[in-house]
């Protein structure tokens, strides 16, 4: 379904990333608003393919992107800590079935970071190497913007 002429399969992020209504921060690809809403989109190339990545930090969750080569949306998950276990919970919300690739990386993402995530992603399912290479540069871009679980102290109370 298309409208004004981008459909999901034809987002632009660059223009999504600049037509935001936000002011620029001084960092690049970085800006944020009163409402505490900072989106960051970056790029890298890897492995002669170039993956795109866009973060929406809200209060208490994260919306992430990773694109391969494209501006696809790709399939959506959204994944939450789960009580009392602090297991995972994954679903799939849009784009079909469920498959390895999106919804493990949101489930390491919600561990990692201990805070919900949405995450879409369009990483081909045959390439385990830039799924991980992907997943590191999006968990090195959220430590460097704050997101961190903090590690146990070992003290038992």
């Amino acid at each position: 379904m298309a409208h004004d002429g981008l459909g999901i399969d034809g987002l632009n992020l660059r223009d999504s990333c600049n037509s935001a209504p936000i002011s620029e921060d001084a960092q690049q690809g970085v800006s944020e608003n009163d409402g505490g809403i900072q989106i960051t989109c970056f790029s890298e190339v890897v492995n002669d393919s170039t993956l795109h990545f866009q973060i929406i930090r809200l209060e208490k969750q994260i919306y992430a992107w990773i694109g391969c080569n494209s501006s696809k949306l790709g399939r959506l998950y959204a994944a939450a800590p789960t009580r009392p276990a602090n297991l995972v919970s994954v679903t799939s919300i849009l784009d079909g079935a469920s498959d390895n690739t999106g919804s493990g990386i949101a489930r390491r993402l919600v561990v990692k970071t201990g805070v919900n995530i949405i995450l879409a992603c369009n990483i081909p399912k045959n390439n385990p190497t830039l799924e991980a290479d992907a997943e590191r540069l999006l968990m090195q871009k959220l430590v460097s913007l704050g997101y961190r679980r903090p590690k146990p102290d070992g003290s038992s109370v």
